[in-house]
């Protein structure tokens, strides 16, 4: 797999005559299935690097590689403690937060780029681009911005790994990122930066799928498409189930 990256990107060098680096990335798996049972997903994010001339550059150049699942609305409630009972206060929606959010790199990101720089490629937790509905006071907005990111950082939807890439002979590097078990179905994408002096002189994007197989695409398919007839059946089943409890219990 190694040499078939390597020829590859000589190929692309000698056609395109590119005077900048060249990433080429690949994923251990492009598509993940959720089945019954499912506890996660370990990805293994690699690739190379080299100069247009073919040398080895990675020992020049730092590597930062970030995973971002679908974009989702998120609504972020504070709760308050009135007369002992915590009770829902404030609130603030995110229109396309996203649901899943990975970084690694070779090294700390502040090292690495200016704040202005991470921030255009949101390269950590802290540059995560969270665009609230309506107008909001900018104070609030951050207050409830790092909660949404607490939030999801504790339930492993969004992670921050600095150090994580790891770069060998100076040419290939690698790097492992883990799906919770309660990760979104749909279209990841995962984009790697090659970052030198504080700029990012080339990137590049591949895809992961996460989708639904067996039973639970079943479920997931007429719960999106077929809306009332699926609440419908819940509601047989539900009824059903509990008479033949009842039935169950009176012969006991």
């Amino acid at each position: 797999m190694i040499g078939r990256l390597a020829l590859l990107l000589l190929a692309l060098l000698a056609c395109t005559g590119a005077r900048g680096p060249i990433l080429v990335p690949e994923i251990s798996q492009h598509e993940i299935q959720v089945r019954q049972g499912f506890t996660g997903a370990d990805l293994l994010l690699f690739g190379a690097i080299l100069t247009p001339e073919g040398a080895r550059a990675a020992g020049d150049y730092d590597i930062v590689v970030l995973l971002e699942g679908p974009a989702r609305s998120i609504v972020v409630r504070e709760k308050r403690k009135v007369a002992g009972i915590w009770i829902n206060a404030e609130s603030t929606e995110f229109r396309s937060a996203p649901s899943f959010y990975a970084m690694a790199s070779s090294r700390p990101v502040g090292s690495l780029v200016d704040g202005k720089t991470a921030a255009i490629y949101e390269m950590g937790l802290k540059w995560l681009q969270l665009s609230p509905v309506g107008v909001i006071d900018p104070v609030e907005q951050k207050r409830f911005s790092e909660g949404l990111v607490d939030l999801m950082r504790r339930q492993g939807l969004y992670q921050e790994n600095e150090g994580a890439v790891k770069i060998s002979g100076q040419v290939l590097y690698q790097a492992r990122i883990s799906l919770p078990s309660s990760v979104q179905t749909g279209t990841y994408t995962a984009e790697t930066f090659a970052v030198r002096e504080g700029r990012v002189v080339a990137s590049a994007i591949s895809r992961v799928t996460v989708r639904k197989e067996g039973f639970e695409r079943l479920v997931a398919y007429n719960a999106e498409r077929n809306g009332f007839f699926y609440g419908l059946f819940a509601v047989i089943v539900s009824i059903s189930m509990g008479w033949i409890a009842g039935r169950l219990f009176a012969l006991i």
